[in-house]
């Protein structure tokens, strides 16, 4: 039994699987993730939602999915192409804001509240700009990052930047971590203390 068989996928995964392949996008998200992050914001009504790195949509369906009527969701990529793709989708979704922009630059000039969930997907906000991103958390609400254990498409030398993200991440006193070495090695944290 295959994992799409297990969980109830997206309406719109399998469309997105494939224009993924089409397109040649090699970087798409695990299923398992999908399925976390659509719990963990199924579990806070009205959500603020910020995803760092759409790619081409395949997280975002599930997130979506966890999604009350309430709740609200920001997805930022610097891709014109995948934002354009991804628009496709879900730009109809009036919950959902898709923004085309560098991710540090949005993140140093973000000025709005703060999120109930973050998932940072891209190098801003998970290898750059961590400390700016992690201020965006709510007290109680949820640091996500994945591809915590080596992926064959990782270059040479980034095992260093993931170790060195975890142990600043273990250092901080604000936030409870547990990294699960699980799906592609995910690390989920939750702010415990205002900074």
């Amino acid at each position: 039994m295959d994992d799409t068989q297990v969980h109830k996928v997206p309406k719109l995964y399998s469309e997105i699987s494939r224009k993924s392949e089409e397109i040649g996008f090699t970087m798409p998200s695990d299923i398992h993730i999908g399925t976390l992050l659509k719990t963990l914001i199924a579990s806070k009504p009205g959500a603020r939602v910020l995803e760092l790195g759409s790619g081409i949509g395949l997280s975002l369906s599930w997130m979506i999915e966890g999604l009350d009527r309430d709740a609200t969701l920001i997805s930022v990529d610097n891709d014109t192409e995948l934002i354009d793709i991804v628009s496709g989708y879900f730009g109809n979704d009036e919950r959902v804001s898709l923004v085309c922009e560098d991710g540090t630059t949005w993140i140093k000039s973000y000025e709005g509240a703060a999120f109930d969930l973050i998932f940072a997907d891209a190098w801003p906000g998970k290898y750059s700009e961590i400390e700016e991103t992690l201020r965006l958390v709510k007290v109680g609400g949820y640091y996500v990052i994945d591809d915590m254990t080596a992926q064959p498409n990782w270059p040479e030398g980034h095992e260093l930047h993931v170790a060195r993200l975890i142990d600043y991440l273990q250092g901080r006193e604000d936030f409870i971590l547990t990294k699960l070495n699980w799906s592609t090695g995910v690390l989920l944290a939750v702010r415990t203390a205002p900074e």
